[in-house]
């Protein structure tokens, strides 16, 4: 019996010595992405769209890259900051994650920069769209947008177009005042007066008494800036109050008529004029390609938010060829500092010296094609830097 035992304890010790350096040797082996994105709440569209279009992107790319597995770990934190911190120091500390990914609105970005730059684990952004987020930690890269890209256009544009007045609708937190702030010193400067401004609550709103305020108000436009996910609730209290009727239009940063939700904004969504770096009606080879695979796979089409998932995960492989699968968060940050390539929206890199989004924003404007609601761009601004920080 004796022996036995000891036959046992041996072998068990072997299976421990042998087994461990191949367990330690599979989690060498393996890349871990926390992707933190809000599935549930107000802005689930967000996060439904950066889910689906990494999930398509490693499908057609395989989930293999420089000698590493790729493994997305997703988590929820229905675009709440509280949730979204306790989550990235979950992924870090126990899952031990080489990147964390997505973040749906700008406090969520934020609540998680502070531990990335603690555990030097790269941040991607691909979702919210303030200026200041890549300034807060030297491990943020950005593959969304700023609101700042967008809203200098579509102010130039309003200016030289025969807009003079206009009230202002902006959800009330960074990015709403990153778009109004913009806006509102490229339309003045270019001659336009603002006859209303007013700001919303960011969760849950209720854009009814707003609206009544700014038809009184009597401009020729409405600038509109609301996080992707809300477009449709404000389109539909904004026909339900007459003002499709009215003759006021409708400009903005193209998150309002974000194309995940545009066909179900129905025709008060017609002639609406946005500037924004994607539409789902981008006239490219590769993007007609994009949608059609994202159309087969999910059943309807792709929004700004999911070309952003898109362009976040391609970076993270294509830092991984560039290191030669050295996984550090120095080694990542420094590959993906000048990277450039092609996206389903245009070209696009990220700045050296920021770590930000540098691409092209087209002035689009909302037409029925064959039956659906489209964002048709007809004027392009290339190369656009975040302004928010070339001012500086």
């Amino acid at each position: 019996m004796l022996i036995g035992r000891r036959t046992l304890l041996q072998a068990a010790c072997i299976a421990v010595a042998t087994g461990a350096p191949i367990a330690a040797a599979q989690a060498e082996d393996t890349f871990k992405v926390g992707l933190i994105v809000p599935m549930t709440g107000g802005q689930a569209s967000t996060g439904k769209q950066i889910d689906n279009a990494i999930k398509l992107y490693i499908k057609k790319h395989g989930v293999t890259v420089a000698g590493k597995k790729i493994e997305v770990i997703l988590k929820d934190d229905a675009a709440i900051p509280d949730n979204t911190k306790r989550l990235a120091q979950e992924l870090i500390v126990n899952d031990k994650v080489n990147v964390i990914a997505g973040f749906g609105i700008t406090p969520a970005a934020l609540a998680a920069a502070p531990l990335a730059t603690q555990a030097k684990v790269p941040e991607i952004v691909m979702a919210a769209g303030t200026s200041i987020i890549t300034e807060r930690s030297p491990y943020i890269v950005r593959t969304s947008f700023t609101l700042a890209q967008s809203s200098i256009i579509i102010g130039d544009w309003a200016a030289k177009n025969g807009i003079k007045k206009v009230a202002t609708l902006t959800s009330d937190y960074a990015p709403g005042n990153d778009a109004l702030a913009f806006f509102k010193e490229r339309f003045t400067a270019g001659g336009g007066e603002i006859v209303e401004e007013i700001k919303v609550p960011l969760a849950n709103p209720d854009f009814a008494p707003f609206l009544q305020r700014m038809k009184d108000a009597k401009p020729d436009a409405m600038f509109v800036f609301v996080p992707a996910g809300q477009g449709g609730n404000f389109m539909k209290q904004f026909a339900e109050r007459g003002l499709d009727k009215s003759g006021i239009k409708v400009i903005g940063p193209g998150d309002v008529m974000d194309d995940d939700l545009l066909n179900s904004m129905g025709d008060a969504a017609l002639g609406v004029v946005t500037a924004h770096m994607y539409s789902a009606a981008h006239p490219s080879a590769m993007n007609k390609e994009f949608v059609a695979a994202y159309k087969k796979e999910f059943g309807q089409r792709p929004g700004f938010m999911a070309v952003g998932g898109y362009d976040g995960i391609h970076l993270v492989y294509e830092a991984l060829k560039k290191t030669g699968g050295k996984a550090d968060g120095d080694s990542l940050i420094a590959a993906m500092k000048g990277m450039k390539w092609e996206s389903p929206r245009g070209p696009i890199s990220i700045d050296p010296e920021t770590r930000d989004i540098v691409q092209n924003i087209y002035i689009r404007k909302v037409e029925k094609v064959d039956g659906e609601l489209y964002n048709i761009e007809f004027a392009k601004f290339d190369a656009v830097k975040d302004p928010g920080k070339t001012k500086k």
